[in-house]
């Protein structure tokens, strides 16, 4: 563990020559929101490979790079581009970026993610705020020896994602007239998508949406005391008895289409935290 914190305080040695303003929201950009990240004033844009022990983004639709700048006057940190478990890295190396964000001052974390809905009522590219999570990766990036600077042993996760931001984002999104809805989001290991007998297990679970992410970052946001939002965009629809074939360039449409509707919502919300 003692590394751990080594790692991280190299990583934010390397970052902070580069921040103006010490950033207060951080935020992990998934499938679909190049139009978000264009409204950043951008003080800097940095390859993930330059920065000190942080993995690489395998992922052709993720950029790859993190992005310090202000949104609406705010100073923020984003990542353009996740890193994934189904990628080879350990969860550590996932959930690496959300420890330094941490120790570089950010208080509140915001998680957007592409997923399938099972929710029959959900639609293609309905905005999905994540009120609870089921953890069904195989693993858990707080495994192995704790160390008490980075969180306590067992952090409480009766309210993973923060109520007060679900409500405001819930608020925001009326006052924009943008459909959303409030569930659960399960992350599995992946890479492949799952069986129809799958999707039937995981609704009877009481999951709505499903995904490969942001589980784990919000485990270790919670392990670090940060507030977290998580957004998913439904991109397609898993519905077991009408399954169809998956079309990733179809996906990737969908996930575009909901990316602009993240783009109106995020700032108006960054606004209010």
């Amino acid at each position: 563990m003692q590394e751990l914190v080594e790692k991280i305080n190299d990583a934010v040695e390397y970052l902070k020559p580069q921040i103006q303003e010490s950033p207060r929201i951080g935020l992990i950009l998934g499938t679909g929101l190049g139009d978000f990240s264009q409204q950043i004033k951008r003080h800097a844009s940095i390859a993930y490979q330059s920065i000190p022990h942080f993995p690489h983004s395998t992922v052709e639709s993720h950029a790859g790079q993190l992005v310090l700048g202000t949104l609406n006057e705010t100073p923020i940190i984003a990542m353009e581009g996740r890193f994934h478990f189904y990628e080879g890295y350990s969860m550590k190396e996932v959930t690496f970026p959300v420890r330094v964000m941490q120790a570089l001052g950010v208080e509140t974390l915001i998680i957007t993610n592409a997923a399938g809905g099972m929710n029959p009522q959900y639609h293609l590219a309905d905005i999905m705020i994540i009120e609870d999570q089921i953890n069904l990766m195989g693993d858990n990036p707080l495994r192995g020896i704790n160390d008490d600077r980075l969180g306590v042993r067992f952090p409480d996760m009766s309210a993973p994602y923060d109520r007060d931001l679900i409500r405001l984002a819930e608020e925001k999104a009326l006052e924009l007239q943008i459909r959303t809805q409030t569930g659960v989001f399960v992350a599995v290991a992946g890479p492949n998508l799952e069986t129809r007998a799958e999707y039937r297990m995981l609704r009877q679970m009481g999951a709505d949406c499903v995904g490969m992410s942001t589980v784990p970052e919000c485990i270790v946001a919670n392990h670090a005391s940060m507030k977290v939002l998580g957004l998913s965009v439904v991109t397609d629809l898993c519905l077991p008895d009408a399954l169809e074939p998956v079309d990733i360039s179809k996906i990737l449409k969908v996930a575009a289409e909901g990316g602009q509707k993240l783009a109106r919502l995020i700032p108006k919300i960054i606004e209010q935290i």
